[in-house]
This record gives structure tokens, C-alpha cells and sequence, in this order.
């Protein structure tokens, strides 16, 4: 009798340390929510411009805040050449940026970078691999087909931040400018940075 009980107690202990496992399992696989992009906008920006440029990166991929505008921090300023530092600029906002979420600054004021031996060197845009947060300014772009400009320099940015380096395709987002502007060129993200942000947890309109 005292086997039989035995026996029964063992069964019950190892069916209910089954099901704790397969409990365990399931919570494993529980997905985590996808990535925020938040676009936060300085208050130089014309609000349409935000707009547009919150359109064009919604279709590549929908989930996308647009936050109230704000003023530049001052230690952002750069007197001598009326700019304004993206390093600087980027430290604000990773700071202000939570777990799950990037954020991307907009700007139509000159911004600009430390690049080798030249300590102010006017950019496009800036992200560092990886990181929180990253910046974009329309300032240099040509006045034909600006806003897709505009969109295709912040999404390019916003890559940086998850990892992605330059990529040699021509037509994706994360191709290297090497000096000059070829975003008319760019239609997408190539499929092995598309691949690369996917395991990122980033969920695209389409793959």
C-alpha cells in the first residue's frame, strides 16, 4: 500500500513539474511589443513637414509616434558657425528615451559634427550604432523632392541606431552617401537589413 501511495505522489510531483515547465515555455515565447519609432519635432520645423516625413517612414514601417514640439536644449548651440551640434542633440534625446522606443529629432536648422580633423563639419543627419536616439535636418537638402528626402535621411539614421552599417545597395536606405545626396536612388531597406531590424524586433508594413 505504501508503494502504491508512493507511486501516486511521484506522478502527481512530476506531472506538476511538467506542466510548471511547459508554463514556463509558453511565457518564453510570449513576443515582445514592437519597436516605437517616436519623431520628435524642434520647434523650427513646420509642422507639414513633420507630417510628411511621418507618412513616408509609416509606410516603410507603421509604428510611429509624433510627439509635441520642443525647443533646442542651449548647450546644443553652436555660436561660431550658427549651427547646432547632432552629438549634443542626440545625447538630449537618448536621454528621454525609454526602453523599446528610438527617437528621431527633426530639424530644418544647419546641424553639424565632429568628422576626423575637421571639429564642425556640417551633416544631413547623425546616428551612432547603436543607440537611443538620432537626428535629421532638412538645411542641405535640394529643394526638389525634399520631404522624401527628408524621410529617407531620418529612416537611414534610425537604422544606425539599431546596428545597421552603410550597406552596398544601392536602392536601400542604409546606402553611404559618401559625401553627397543620393536618396531619389533608395526605395527600401535591402532585404538583409530589412532581415537584420526584423530580428531587432522591428515589424514592417511588409516584408
Amino acid at each position: 500500500m505504501k508503494n502504491i501511495n508512493f507511486f501516486y505522489l511521484t506522478m502527481v510531483l512530476f506531472l506538476t513539474l511538467s506542466c510548471s515547465e511547459k508554463k514556463s515555455a509558453v511565457k518564453e515565447k510570449v513576443e515582445k511589443p514592437a519597436v516605437t519609432i517616436l519623431i520628435q519635432p524642434f520647434t523650427d520645423i513646420k509642422q507639414e513637414t513633420v507630417a510628411k516625413v511621418a507618412g513616408g517612414i509609416k509606410k516603410i514601417y507603421p509604428n510611429v509616434k509624433v510627439l509635441d514640439v520642443i525647443d533646442f536644449p542651449e548647450n546644443t548651440y553652436y555660436k561660431e558657425r550658427n549651427r547646432y551640434r547632432a552629438d549634443s542633440i542626440i545625447k538630449f534625446l537618448s536621454s528621454k528615451t525609454k526602453e523599446g522606443f528610438v527617437t528621431i529629432g527633426l530639424t530644418s536648422k544647419d546641424i553639424s559634427a565632429t568628422r576626423g580633423k575637421i571639429k564642425d563639419f556640417g551633416i544631413m543627419g547623425l546616428g551612432y550604432r547603436p543607440g537611443k536616439a538620432c537626428v535629421a535636418s532638412k538645411f542641405r537638402l535640394s529643394k526638389e523632392n525634399s520631404d522624401e528626402q527628408f524621410y529617407k535621411i531620418a529612416i537611414h539614421e534610425l537604422g544606425h541606431t539599431q546596428g545597421l552599417p552603410h550597406c552596398p545597395e544601392k536602392m536601400c536606405f542604409m546606402r553611404d552617401a559618401e559625401g553627397k545626396n543620393p536618396t531619389n536612388e533608395e526605395t527600401d531597406f535591402c532585404k538583409k537589413c530589412k532581415t537584420f531590424l526584423i530580428n531587432k524586433n522591428w515589424k514592417f508594413s511588409s516584408i
